[in-house]
C-alpha cells in the first residue's frame, strides 16, 4: 500500500486502529514511526488515535510547546515527539530516545525533517490535505508493517 484516501476522521482513527494493532502483535521492541505534514493535517489525531487503539484511556495531550509527551502502560512506553517549534539538535537529545527499556517502546516523531541527525524509522507517513479529506502515503521499512492494507481503512 503506497497511498490511502481518508475521507474523514473516523478513516483516520480505522488507520490508527489498524496501525496499534500491528505495534502490538510486533515482536519488536523498539518501532519508530515519522509523520510528516502541514498543520491540520492529522498528525497528533492520528497519533491519539494509535495510543486509544493501543490500551491508553487518559487524556492525550499535545506534544507542540512540551515537545515530548511520554505514556507508558501494559509494558509499553509511547515517545510521542513534535518537532514543530524547534530547530534545535539538543532539544531531541534531552529526550535519550534510544534508551533501554524493559517492554516495548514506541516512538512517533511528528515534523521529523527538523531533525538535524536523521534517524532511522520502520514506517513513514505523509498526510496530506486534499479537497474535502486527507491523504496519506507510505514509506515502510519494516516488514511488521506490510500487513496494513487499504482494504482495512
Amino acid at each position: 500500500m503506497n497511498n490511502l484516501i481518508l475521507k474523514d476522521d473516523s478513516a483516520t482513527n480505522i488507520l490508527g486502529k489498524n496501525i496499534a494493532n500491528i505495534l502490538l502483535k510486533s515482536s519488536f521492541d523498539v518501532i519508530e514511526i515519522h509523520l510528516n505534514g502541514d498543520l491540520g493535517t492529522g498528525k497528533t489525531f492520528l497519533t491519539k488515535s494509535i495510543l486509544k487503539n493501543s490500551g491508553w484511556s487518559r487524556n492525550v495531550k499535545s506534544p507542540t510547546y512540551t515537545l515530548c509527551e511520554e505514556y507508558e502502560f501494559n509494558n509499553l512506553l509511547f515517545l510521542h515527539i513534535d518537532l514543530y517549534r524547534t530547530n534545535e539538535a539538543e532539544d531531541i537529545l534531552i529526550f535519550n530516545l534510544d534508551r533501554k527499556i524493559n517492554g516495548k517502546k514506541i516512538i512517533i516523531i511528528e515534523w521529523p525533517e527538523r531533525l538535524k541527525e536523521p534517524r532511522p524509522y520502520d514506517m513513514k507517513i505523509n498526510l496530506e490535505h486534499l479537497d474535502k479529506s486527507r491523504e496519506a502515503s507510505f514509506n515502510i521499512k519494516n516488514n511488521i508493517f506490510l500487513g496494513l492494507d487499504k482494504n482495512n481503512v
